[in-house]
Protein backbone atom coordinates (compact mmCIF):
# COMPACT_ATOMS: atom_id res chain seq x y z
CA UNK A 1 0.00 0.00 0.00
CA UNK A 2 1.64 3.12 -0.48
CA UNK A 3 2.07 5.21 2.18
CA UNK A 4 3.01 9.02 3.04
CA UNK A 5 5.60 9.83 5.27
CA UNK A 6 4.51 12.36 8.18
CA UNK A 7 1.26 10.30 8.51
CA UNK A 8 2.14 8.85 12.55
CA UNK A 9 0.77 12.10 14.35
CA UNK A 10 -2.73 11.30 16.37
CA UNK A 11 -5.81 10.62 14.36
CA UNK A 12 -9.13 12.62 15.31
CA UNK A 13 -10.91 11.10 12.68
CA UNK A 14 -10.93 7.93 11.12
CA UNK A 15 -13.84 6.01 9.19
CA UNK A 16 -13.70 3.03 6.38
CA UNK A 17 -16.90 3.42 3.98
CA UNK A 18 -17.71 1.32 1.20
CA UNK A 19 -17.24 3.56 -2.40
CA UNK A 20 -21.15 2.94 -3.48
CA UNK A 21 -22.67 4.78 -0.60
CA UNK A 22 -19.68 7.30 -0.59
CA UNK A 23 -20.20 8.28 -3.98
CA UNK A 24 -23.91 8.80 -3.94
CA UNK A 25 -23.73 10.67 -1.40
CA UNK A 26 -20.82 12.98 -2.73
CA UNK A 27 -22.48 13.24 -6.11
CA UNK A 28 -25.84 14.44 -4.33
CA UNK A 29 -23.45 17.25 -2.18
CA UNK A 30 -22.51 17.93 -5.44
CA UNK A 31 -25.71 19.90 -6.55
CA UNK A 32 -25.30 22.54 -3.60
CA UNK A 33 -21.32 22.82 -3.29
CA UNK A 34 -20.97 25.92 -5.84
CA UNK A 35 -18.34 25.74 -8.08
CA UNK A 36 -16.75 29.33 -7.40
CA UNK A 37 -17.94 31.37 -3.93
CA UNK A 38 -16.11 34.10 -2.45
CA UNK A 39 -16.16 31.43 0.73
CA UNK A 40 -13.62 28.88 -0.40
CA UNK A 41 -14.24 26.47 2.50
CA UNK A 42 -17.75 26.51 0.63
CA UNK A 43 -16.16 24.38 -2.04
CA UNK A 44 -15.87 21.75 0.78
CA UNK A 45 -18.28 18.88 1.88
CA UNK A 46 -17.94 18.05 5.41
CA UNK A 47 -17.66 14.71 7.09
CA UNK A 48 -18.67 14.79 10.56
CA UNK A 49 -18.36 10.57 12.31
CA UNK A 50 -19.86 10.03 15.69
CA UNK A 51 -20.17 7.18 17.60
CA UNK A 52 -23.49 6.44 15.96
CA UNK A 53 -23.70 8.13 12.73
CA UNK A 54 -21.51 9.39 9.93
CA UNK A 55 -23.29 12.53 7.88
CA UNK A 56 -21.81 14.04 4.95
CA UNK A 57 -22.70 17.51 4.82
CA UNK A 58 -22.23 20.60 2.08
CA UNK A 59 -23.81 23.97 1.81
CA UNK A 60 -23.79 27.52 -0.31
CA UNK A 61 -25.52 29.33 2.55
CA UNK A 62 -29.22 28.69 0.52
CA UNK A 63 -29.29 25.31 0.61
CA UNK A 64 -27.98 22.71 2.82
CA UNK A 65 -27.73 19.02 2.78
CA UNK A 66 -27.01 16.39 5.31
CA UNK A 67 -26.35 12.59 4.60
CA UNK A 68 -26.14 9.77 6.79
CA UNK A 69 -24.09 6.97 5.26
CA UNK A 70 -24.76 3.51 5.43
CA UNK A 71 -22.34 0.54 5.84
CA UNK A 72 -19.56 2.88 7.45
CA UNK A 73 -17.00 1.14 10.33
CA UNK A 74 -16.35 4.32 12.45
CA UNK A 75 -12.74 3.98 14.07
CA UNK A 76 -12.21 7.84 15.64
CA UNK A 77 -15.50 10.13 15.80
CA UNK A 78 -14.19 13.97 14.44
CA UNK A 79 -14.83 15.97 11.65
CA UNK A 80 -12.37 16.72 8.51
CA UNK A 81 -13.82 18.97 5.62
CA UNK A 82 -12.76 17.15 2.08
CA UNK A 83 -12.37 19.21 -1.67
CA UNK A 84 -15.96 18.22 -2.98
CA UNK A 85 -14.65 18.14 -6.59
CA UNK A 86 -11.32 15.92 -6.07
CA UNK A 87 -12.43 13.85 -3.99
CA UNK A 88 -15.66 12.73 -5.93
CA UNK A 89 -13.10 12.29 -8.68
CA UNK A 90 -10.89 9.78 -6.47
CA UNK A 91 -13.96 7.99 -5.59
CA UNK A 92 -15.76 7.53 -8.82
CA UNK A 93 -12.65 6.51 -10.32
CA UNK A 94 -12.19 3.54 -8.34
CA UNK A 95 -13.13 -0.20 -8.73
CA UNK A 96 -16.31 -1.54 -8.01
CA UNK A 97 -16.73 -2.63 -4.35
CA UNK A 98 -13.59 -0.65 -3.24
CA UNK A 99 -13.42 0.02 0.78
CA UNK A 100 -11.65 3.37 1.72
CA UNK A 101 -10.14 4.75 4.84
CA UNK A 102 -10.69 8.35 5.50
CA UNK A 103 -8.91 10.14 8.44
CA UNK A 104 -7.27 13.46 9.45
CA UNK A 105 -4.35 14.02 10.72
CA UNK A 106 -5.03 17.84 11.96
CA UNK A 107 -3.41 19.37 8.76
CA UNK A 108 -4.46 17.24 5.79
CA UNK A 109 -7.57 14.62 4.52
CA UNK A 110 -6.10 11.15 3.70
CA UNK A 111 -8.09 8.83 1.42
CA UNK A 112 -6.87 5.55 1.11
CA UNK A 113 -7.94 2.48 -0.78
CA UNK A 114 -6.35 -1.07 -1.00
CA UNK A 115 -3.59 0.68 -3.71
CA UNK A 116 -4.09 4.14 -4.13
CA UNK A 117 -3.47 6.81 -1.56
CA UNK A 118 -4.62 10.45 -1.22
CA UNK A 119 -3.09 13.71 0.97
CA UNK A 120 -5.46 16.94 0.46
CA UNK A 121 -5.02 19.96 1.30
CA UNK A 122 -7.76 20.39 4.71
CA UNK A 123 -9.27 23.47 6.00
CA UNK A 124 -10.28 24.05 9.57
CA UNK A 125 -13.74 22.34 10.22
CA UNK A 126 -14.42 25.85 12.36
CA UNK A 127 -14.85 27.45 9.77
CA UNK A 128 -17.55 26.06 7.89
CA UNK A 129 -21.06 27.51 8.22
CA UNK A 130 -23.24 25.25 10.07
CA UNK A 131 -26.07 23.00 7.94
CA UNK A 132 -29.87 23.03 9.59
CA UNK A 133 -30.65 19.65 10.90
CA UNK A 134 -34.61 18.85 11.35
CA UNK A 135 -36.47 19.26 14.55
CA UNK A 136 -37.64 17.15 16.99
CA UNK A 137 -41.07 18.15 16.97
CA UNK A 138 -44.02 20.49 14.87
CA UNK A 139 -43.23 19.06 11.43
CA UNK A 140 -45.55 17.32 8.64
CA UNK A 141 -45.68 14.17 6.79
CA UNK A 142 -46.36 13.31 3.81
CA UNK A 143 -45.77 10.27 1.28
CA UNK A 144 -42.88 10.12 -1.18
CA UNK A 145 -44.95 9.32 -4.05
CA UNK A 146 -47.29 12.97 -3.48
CA UNK A 147 -44.15 14.61 -2.79
CA UNK A 148 -42.50 13.64 -5.93
CA UNK A 149 -46.10 14.75 -7.86
CA UNK A 150 -45.91 17.75 -5.79
CA UNK A 151 -42.15 18.90 -7.20
CA UNK A 152 -42.53 17.14 -10.82
CA UNK A 153 -45.97 18.92 -11.81
CA UNK A 154 -45.36 22.54 -10.75
CA UNK A 155 -41.61 23.42 -11.21
CA UNK A 156 -41.49 23.55 -14.45
CA UNK A 157 -43.78 26.17 -14.37
CA UNK A 158 -41.71 28.80 -12.54
CA UNK A 159 -39.79 31.53 -13.55
CA UNK A 160 -36.85 32.06 -12.20
CA UNK A 161 -36.09 35.28 -14.95
CA UNK A 162 -38.98 37.35 -13.77
CA UNK A 163 -38.39 40.14 -11.16
CA UNK A 164 -42.47 40.06 -10.65
CA UNK A 165 -43.83 38.64 -7.58
CA UNK A 166 -41.79 35.78 -6.01
CA UNK A 167 -42.39 33.16 -10.00
CA UNK A 168 -39.15 31.65 -8.75
CA UNK A 169 -40.13 29.45 -6.59
CA UNK A 170 -43.04 26.97 -5.36
CA UNK A 171 -45.52 28.19 -3.09
CA UNK A 172 -46.19 25.38 -0.65
CA UNK A 173 -49.55 25.94 1.37
CA UNK A 174 -49.71 24.05 4.74
CA UNK A 175 -52.27 23.28 7.02
CA UNK A 176 -53.25 19.95 9.64
CA UNK A 177 -55.05 18.09 6.87
CA UNK A 178 -53.60 18.66 2.99
CA UNK A 179 -51.28 20.54 1.39
CA UNK A 180 -51.32 22.53 -1.94
CA UNK A 181 -48.42 23.20 -4.21
CA UNK A 182 -48.27 26.00 -7.05
CA UNK A 183 -46.22 26.88 -9.38
CA UNK A 184 -46.28 29.79 -12.15
CA UNK A 185 -44.61 32.44 -14.49
CA UNK A 186 -47.41 34.30 -15.27
CA UNK A 187 -48.46 32.66 -18.62
CA UNK A 188 -49.54 29.01 -17.24
CA UNK A 189 -49.81 27.63 -13.90
CA UNK A 190 -50.01 24.54 -12.15
CA UNK A 191 -51.24 23.30 -8.65
CA UNK A 192 -50.83 19.55 -6.93
CA UNK A 193 -52.45 18.95 -4.08
CA UNK A 194 -52.64 16.05 -1.57
CA UNK A 195 -53.06 14.92 1.82
CA UNK A 196 -50.63 15.76 4.69
CA UNK A 197 -50.44 14.89 8.24
CA UNK A 198 -49.52 17.18 11.33
CA UNK A 199 -46.87 15.61 13.33
CA UNK A 200 -45.54 16.57 16.97
CA UNK A 201 -47.44 20.09 17.26
CA UNK A 202 -47.00 20.50 13.64
CA UNK A 203 -50.43 22.30 12.99
CA UNK A 204 -50.02 25.68 12.46
CA UNK A 205 -50.65 26.72 8.98
CA UNK A 206 -47.54 28.01 6.58
CA UNK A 207 -47.30 29.60 3.23
CA UNK A 208 -43.38 29.18 2.13
CA UNK A 209 -42.46 30.20 -1.26
CA UNK A 210 -39.35 27.55 -2.07
CA UNK A 211 -36.99 28.10 -4.52
CA UNK A 212 -36.96 25.88 -7.47
CA UNK A 213 -33.79 24.62 -6.85
CA UNK A 214 -34.40 23.33 -3.64
CA UNK A 215 -37.51 21.64 -4.40
CA UNK A 216 -35.64 19.89 -7.57
CA UNK A 217 -32.99 18.38 -4.74
CA UNK A 218 -35.94 17.45 -2.68
CA UNK A 219 -36.83 14.99 -5.54
CA UNK A 220 -33.63 13.77 -6.40
CA UNK A 221 -33.42 12.78 -2.79
CA UNK A 222 -36.74 11.21 -2.03
CA UNK A 223 -36.66 7.20 -1.37
CA UNK A 224 -39.04 4.83 -2.24
CA UNK A 225 -42.65 4.88 -2.17
CA UNK A 226 -43.46 3.46 1.18
CA UNK A 227 -40.91 5.78 3.32
CA UNK A 228 -42.63 9.38 4.57
CA UNK A 229 -41.57 12.21 3.63
CA UNK A 230 -41.39 15.36 6.77
CA UNK A 231 -42.03 18.91 6.64
CA UNK A 232 -40.54 21.47 8.54
CA UNK A 233 -40.94 25.37 8.78
CA UNK A 234 -39.25 27.56 10.87
CA UNK A 235 -38.64 31.21 9.98
CA UNK A 236 -37.26 31.90 6.94
CA UNK A 237 -36.30 28.29 5.90
CA UNK A 238 -37.89 25.02 5.13
CA UNK A 239 -36.24 21.76 5.58
CA UNK A 240 -37.20 18.70 4.60
CA UNK A 241 -35.99 15.11 5.73
CA UNK A 242 -36.38 11.79 3.43
CA UNK A 243 -34.72 8.67 3.17
CA UNK A 244 -31.65 9.53 5.88
CA UNK A 245 -31.31 12.81 3.80
CA UNK A 246 -31.79 16.71 5.60
CA UNK A 247 -32.69 19.21 3.06
CA UNK A 248 -32.56 22.85 4.07
CA UNK A 249 -33.21 25.97 1.88
CA UNK A 250 -33.79 29.64 3.02
CA UNK A 251 -37.49 30.68 1.37
CA UNK A 252 -37.98 33.11 -1.45
CA UNK A 253 -38.73 36.51 -0.32
CA UNK A 254 -41.65 38.88 -2.22
CA UNK A 255 -45.21 38.45 -2.82
CA UNK A 256 -46.52 35.21 -5.06
CA UNK A 257 -49.37 35.94 -6.84
CA UNK A 258 -53.07 35.27 -5.68
CA UNK A 259 -53.40 32.01 -7.59
CA UNK A 260 -56.98 30.75 -6.39
CA UNK A 261 -58.20 34.11 -8.64
CA UNK A 262 -57.04 32.08 -11.62
CA UNK A 263 -59.29 29.07 -10.81
CA UNK A 264 -63.18 30.84 -10.50
CA UNK A 265 -66.38 28.81 -11.01
CA UNK A 266 -67.60 28.98 -14.52
CA UNK A 267 -70.58 26.99 -14.88
CA UNK A 268 -71.40 27.97 -18.61
CA UNK A 269 -67.82 26.56 -19.52
CA UNK A 270 -67.55 23.20 -22.23
CA UNK A 271 -65.71 20.24 -20.56
CA UNK A 272 -64.16 18.14 -23.11
CA UNK A 273 -62.54 14.40 -21.53
CA UNK A 274 -59.31 13.46 -23.43
CA UNK A 275 -56.14 10.94 -22.71
CA UNK A 276 -53.12 12.40 -22.11
CA UNK A 277 -50.83 10.04 -24.48
CA UNK A 278 -53.06 10.53 -27.87
CA UNK A 279 -53.36 14.38 -26.90
CA UNK A 280 -49.50 15.01 -26.34
CA UNK A 281 -48.65 13.02 -29.64
CA UNK A 282 -51.22 15.38 -31.38
CA UNK A 283 -49.69 18.19 -29.85
CA UNK A 284 -45.89 17.99 -30.93
CA UNK A 285 -47.36 16.82 -34.00
CA UNK A 286 -48.90 20.01 -35.00
CA UNK A 287 -46.15 21.87 -33.72
CA UNK A 288 -43.51 20.75 -35.69
CA UNK A 289 -44.01 23.62 -38.04
CA UNK A 290 -44.24 26.34 -35.67
CA UNK A 291 -41.56 28.83 -34.86
CA UNK A 292 -40.64 31.42 -32.11
CA UNK A 293 -42.61 34.07 -34.07
CA UNK A 294 -45.42 32.01 -35.12
CA UNK A 295 -45.31 29.44 -31.57
CA UNK A 296 -49.08 29.14 -31.32
CA UNK A 297 -51.38 26.29 -32.44
CA UNK A 298 -55.22 26.56 -32.74
CA UNK A 299 -57.08 23.81 -30.84
CA UNK A 300 -60.69 23.92 -32.46
CA UNK A 301 -63.05 21.55 -30.09
CA UNK A 302 -65.23 20.54 -32.74
CA UNK A 303 -68.01 17.13 -32.72
CA UNK A 304 -66.24 13.99 -32.55
CA UNK A 305 -62.77 15.56 -32.93
CA UNK A 306 -59.99 17.64 -31.97
CA UNK A 307 -58.56 19.78 -34.52
CA UNK A 308 -54.90 21.22 -34.38
CA UNK A 309 -53.12 23.56 -36.76
CA UNK A 310 -49.88 25.06 -36.42
CA UNK A 311 -48.20 27.23 -39.45
CA UNK A 312 -45.21 29.19 -40.14
CA UNK A 313 -44.00 31.45 -42.89
CA UNK A 314 -40.97 29.80 -43.19
CA UNK A 315 -42.12 25.48 -42.28
CA UNK A 316 -45.75 25.77 -43.97
CA UNK A 317 -48.61 24.14 -42.22
CA UNK A 318 -50.08 21.36 -40.28
CA UNK A 319 -53.51 19.75 -39.50
CA UNK A 320 -53.77 16.96 -37.28
CA UNK A 321 -56.76 15.48 -35.88
CA UNK A 322 -57.71 13.93 -33.01
CA UNK A 323 -61.11 11.93 -31.89
CA UNK A 324 -62.99 13.23 -29.29
CA UNK A 325 -65.60 12.55 -27.06
CA UNK A 326 -67.74 15.99 -27.59
CA UNK A 327 -71.01 16.67 -29.07
CA UNK A 328 -71.53 20.60 -28.58
CA UNK A 329 -71.18 23.34 -29.84
CA UNK A 330 -67.18 23.88 -31.91
CA UNK A 331 -64.89 26.38 -29.70
CA UNK A 332 -61.59 27.06 -30.59
CA UNK A 333 -58.60 28.68 -28.79
CA UNK A 334 -54.70 29.42 -29.58
CA UNK A 335 -52.54 27.81 -27.20
CA UNK A 336 -48.55 27.92 -27.08
CA UNK A 337 -48.08 24.22 -27.16
CA UNK A 338 -44.95 23.94 -25.17
CA UNK A 339 -47.34 24.87 -22.49
CA UNK A 340 -49.62 22.11 -23.08
CA UNK A 341 -46.94 20.21 -23.92
CA UNK A 342 -45.38 20.34 -20.38
CA UNK A 343 -48.81 19.74 -18.51
CA UNK A 344 -49.16 16.21 -20.86
CA UNK A 345 -45.40 15.59 -19.92
CA UNK A 346 -45.84 14.94 -16.27
CA UNK A 347 -48.71 12.66 -16.59
CA UNK A 348 -49.66 8.65 -17.57
CA UNK A 349 -49.88 8.71 -21.32
CA UNK A 350 -53.47 6.93 -20.12
CA UNK A 351 -54.43 9.56 -17.86
CA UNK A 352 -57.97 11.27 -17.96
CA UNK A 353 -57.48 15.08 -18.85
CA UNK A 354 -60.44 17.28 -18.27
CA UNK A 355 -60.49 20.50 -20.34
CA UNK A 356 -62.39 23.43 -19.58
CA UNK A 357 -63.35 26.10 -22.30
CA UNK A 358 -65.59 29.16 -22.63
CA UNK A 359 -64.21 31.26 -25.34
CA UNK A 360 -60.82 32.31 -26.81
CA UNK A 361 -59.80 35.22 -24.82
CA UNK A 362 -60.46 33.24 -21.91
CA UNK A 363 -58.25 30.97 -20.21
CA UNK A 364 -58.00 27.12 -20.77
CA UNK A 365 -58.04 24.94 -17.51
CA UNK A 366 -56.85 21.25 -16.97
CA UNK A 367 -57.29 19.10 -14.23
CA UNK A 368 -57.26 15.23 -13.52
CA UNK A 369 -58.56 13.45 -11.01
CA UNK A 370 -55.86 13.12 -8.66
CA UNK A 371 -55.92 16.53 -7.78
CA UNK A 372 -54.03 18.39 -10.40
CA UNK A 373 -55.60 21.68 -12.09
CA UNK A 374 -53.28 23.55 -14.82
CA UNK A 375 -54.32 26.63 -16.00
CA UNK A 376 -52.74 28.26 -19.61
CA UNK A 377 -53.41 32.05 -21.31
CA UNK A 378 -54.50 31.56 -24.49
CA UNK A 379 -52.76 33.51 -27.34
CA UNK A 380 -54.21 36.30 -29.52
CA UNK A 381 -55.85 34.71 -32.41
CA UNK A 382 -54.21 35.57 -36.05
Amino acid sequence: MPSFSGTESPVPMKIRCPKEPLLAALQTAAAVVPSRSPKPVLTNVRLEATRDSVVLSATDLEVGIRIELEGVETEAAGVVLLPSGRVTAIVRESSPGTVFEIHSDGTAAVVKAPRSEFRLPAEDPLEFPSVATFPSGGFFELSTPLARELVKRTVFATDNESSRYALGGVLVELTSSGVIAVGTDGRRLAKMQGPIEAKDGGHADATPIVPARAMQLIDRCLGGPDQAVQLAVRDNEILVRTAGTTISSRLVDGRFPRWRDVFPERPDAIRVHLVAGPLLAAVRQAAIVTSEQSKGVDFSFEPGQLVLTGRSAESGESRIELPIDHASGTVKIKLDPRFVADFLRVLDPGSAVVVELTDPQSACVCSTDDGYGYVIMPLAAD
